[in-house]
């Protein structure tokens, strides 16, 4: 029969939500900003300013200062063990606040918004629920947190996924991801439900020790898996979970593809990794081992699947941002390589190649809202003789598609070589793996100049060639994202170093 708590037992546990609320002040921080832009919102209704971006962009900056002062405080649970602090969350944490800075600014340079769109106050403070909600997926530590953060991430995009809403083709959008969203959701908590019923428990921590204690029924782990792996991969827009990546990344507002791209992608496999490396046991790992679960050899299917669909499919593509959703997927591909190896190294490679994906996916796409400003489409053979019209922009395109393909001396060729060298590290076994990596890139690099192509070497078919000026401000943006590209893949210690140190995770060593 069900116990009421006793009044000592609800005493003690309001001290321990005080105690542990100073371990939540970014997050906190945070929410209290999603209440102020919406008042901001309500003071200036109906002007024309630019008040709501930078309050949030100044909020958003502010929050910095909260995340660094929790590089003090001791790795650990918190509320129960619900939610963790430690250097492998801080480090999404910068991301994901980096990332809503740089939306808000790819969407101040975006001239459908003011076209379209009438009120801002809704979408910038959905942006700041994003983060919110993207930085409780990176330290959750229990199944009940993993999906609500999950839930509220999903939620806001969807929203912001249609924010065009007299736009069909944003409707669209919007309409697929809320279905796709839904049934995995719906595969992702049958599968925990499973787990829990072998288990008693929904903590990772806990999960994995009474996986390796107790043991578990073979049948019922391969079905908890798939379904998990559902909703993971539905996040993270690897094959065969891909399927919402392309139409939603065409019909939304450019700056929630990129940063659907970008950090949501990254929720995805911060949670992820977490969810691997603490709640399945190491004795369910090898390769071998046909009867129980087999969590890499799932993992290496959907990394080779990615990567060879992603990159094949972007061959035929003619609209520029259909042609990053499916260079996305590939890019999940090569990111599940390192997730899969499981160990130090692969975890620092896996976290600097998030580090460049952000510097030259943000910039591809910023520089795509800046060409769909001035000759209002996204076609890519419209992009002919841009490169003299619009020198700037590109010039910063063609780097930031360099770098994708992974060529020296961007940031992105240090990415896939570090996921490359994790791999050979490992052993024999995993030299195909890195071998189908290489080809597969050689393949992406026929659609990424295709653009460079157009922009340099083919004549516009319009009669005059006016050259297009986005403004003092956007040619400084660019420039700077650009050079970052290039100065980290000369001088990428620093950021090698952050990866590495951000790569220890509560509750595990990782050998």
């Amino acid at each position: 029969m069900f116990e009421l708590p006793s009044g000592a037992e609800i005493q003690s546990i309001i001290a321990v939500l005080k105690a542990n609320t100073g371990f939540f002040i970014p997050e906190i921080y945070l929410s209290v900003l999603f209440m102020a832009v919406i008042l901001v919102d309500l003071v200036t209704k109906g002007r024309k300013n630019n008040v709501l971006s930078i309050t949030t962009l100044l909020g958003l900056l502010g929050s910095i200062y909260f995340i660094f002062q929790q590089h003090a405080l001791p790795s650990g649970e918190i509320f129960f063990g619900m939610y963790v602090i430690d250097r492998y969350a801080l480090f999404f944490k910068y991301f994901f606040v980096v990332s809503g800075i740089i939306a808000v600014i790819i969407t101040m340079a975006d001239e459908q918004f003011n076209r379209e769109v009438k009120s801002m106050g809704e979408y910038y403070a959905l942006i700041i629920s994003m983060v919110i909600g993207m930085i409780m997926m990176a330290s959750s530590g229990d199944l009940l947190m993993i999906f609500l953060s999950m839930e509220l991430v999903s939620f806001s995009a969807y929203i912001l996924t249609g924010y065009f809403k007299r736009n069909r083709r944003s409707s669209e959008a919007a309409l697929k991801y809320l279905v796709y969203g839904a049934v995995s959701s719906g595969l992702m908590i049958y599968g925990f439900s499973l787990i829990y019923g072998l288990t008693a428990q929904t903590n990772l921590i806990k999960i994995s020790a009474a996986l390796a204690a107790h043991g578990y029924d073979p049948l019922i782990m391969i079905l908890a898996t798939l379904l998990i792996l559902a909703g993971f991969g539905y996040k993270i827009g690897a094959v065969p979970f891909h399927f919402w990546s392309p139409d939603v990344y065409e019909g939304a507002p450019t700056p929630i593809t990129a940063y659907l791209s970008v950090a949501s992608k990254a929720a995805g496999f911060a949670l992820l990794m977490r969810f691997f490396y603490i709640a399945v046991p190491r004795a369910a790992l090898p390769v071998e081992d046909v009867m129980g679960i087999d969590w890499v050899a799932l993992l290496i299917v959907l990394s080779i699947a990615s990567m060879v669909y992603g990159n094949v499919v972007a061959l035929w593509q003619k609209n520029v941002k259909r042609l990053l959703a499916y260079s996305s997927i590939a890019h999940a591909g090569y990111l599940l390589l390192g997730v899969l190896l499981r160990d130090a190294l692969g975890t620092q490679a896996t976290l600097f190649y998030l580090t460049s994906y952000f510097l030259m996916n943000f910039g591809a796409f910023y520089v795509v809202t800046l060409i769909a400003n001035k000759t209002g489409s996204e076609n890519l053979e419209d992009y002919r003789g841009l490169g003299r019209r619009m020198p700037i922009a590109g010039a910063a395109l063609t780097v930031f598609l360099i770098s994708l393909v992974g060529l020296p001396p961007t940031i992105g060729f240090i990415g896939k070589l570090m996921i490359f060298s994790a791999l050979l590290a490992k052993g024999s076994l995993y030299i195909w793996l890195a071998l189908i990596g290489v080809l597969t890139s050689v393949i992406s690099l026929y659609y990424y100049m295709l653009i460079p192509l157009n922009m340099y070497l083919r004549d516009s078919e319009q009669p005059e060639e006016k050259s297009f000026n986005p403004g003092l401000i956007a040619n400084i943006l660019m420039s700077f994202l650009m050079i970052l590209t290039l100065w980290f893949g000369l001088f990428f210690t620093p950021l090698s170093d952050f990866a590495r140190y951000s790569s220890a995770m509560f509750g595990i060593t990782l050998q």
